[in-house]
């Protein structure tokens, strides 16, 4: 599955051509939404299709940990935030439920955002981890982009504020789960070592109240501008 001596490196010729990849195919997304949508009949198996390959590539992952000897409960259960996106963007693939849209488009969106552009990954291409990181992180932000653009669902202020109390709703559980594994799910008992946002958030524990602001700020971003359009489901 690649050399696992090939280090990531932030900001490297991959990591730039990979955004750019990236990029694009948000790009041609937006540029047949109008074709998609009017195969709305048609759409769910290939929906399905998708959630079955994030779905298995998530899987392949956790095989790979447990086979490579990294699999451990401090740092391998599905509790970060994209983690967690990632379940939920496959959910509502396969179900296509209403309710599972707000948290994909602002939390899903946002930290996928985020983590592409500052990845914790130290495995670099072609390693399978780093088809797996980029893969997974994609998905999520095309299945957003695509319950807007192709199905019509339209993000609302009070999106936003459902999904920061979600959140917040979630991060009592996630130090829980910290404190008895030793774990820094979220990043909430240190910053990660490699580099990200965090570093420009102040000091532990005032860079979680930070990243509240963070947060919500980018949802709000998030929901200006895709707020535009037709009724999810008209």
């Amino acid at each position: 599955m690649g050399d696992i001596s090939n280090s990531f490196e932030l900001f490297s010729t991959i990591h730039f051509a990979t955004i750019l990849i990236i990029f694009c195919l948000i790009i041609f997304l937006f540029w047949q939404r109008g074709k998609l949508g009017g195969r709305q009949n048609q759409l769910k198996i290939y929906e399905r299709l998708f959630a079955g390959s994030l779905l298995v590539m998530e899987i392949t992952y956790h095989i790979w940990l447990i086979t490579s000897g990294r699999w451990a409960a401090d740092d391998s259960l599905p509790l970060e935030l994209c983690s967690i996106s990632l379940l939920v963007t496959i959910t509502l693939l396969w179900t296509g439920n209403r309710h599972l849209i707000d948290f994909v488009v602002f939390a899903g969106i946002g930290g996928a955002i985020q983590a592409i552009a500052t990845p914790v990954l130290d495995l670099n291409f072609p390693h399978f981890r780093f088809f797996h990181f980029f893969y997974t992180h994609t998905g999520i932000i095309l299945t957003g982009l695509y319950f807007v653009w192709v199905k019509g669902y339209v993000p609302t202020f009070r999106g936003v504020l459902k999904t920061m109390i979600l959140l917040n709703v979630i991060l009592p559980v996630i130090l829980v789960v910290n404190f008895v594994v030793d774990g820094n799910y979220m990043f909430l008992r240190m910053k990660p070592q490699n580099g990200s946002i965090l570093d420009f958030l102040g000091p532990y524990p005032l860079y979680i109240l930070s990243l509240e602001m963070v947060a919500f700020t980018t949802f709000v971003l998030i929901w200006l501008l895709l707020k535009k359009g037709k009724r999810f489901g008209t």
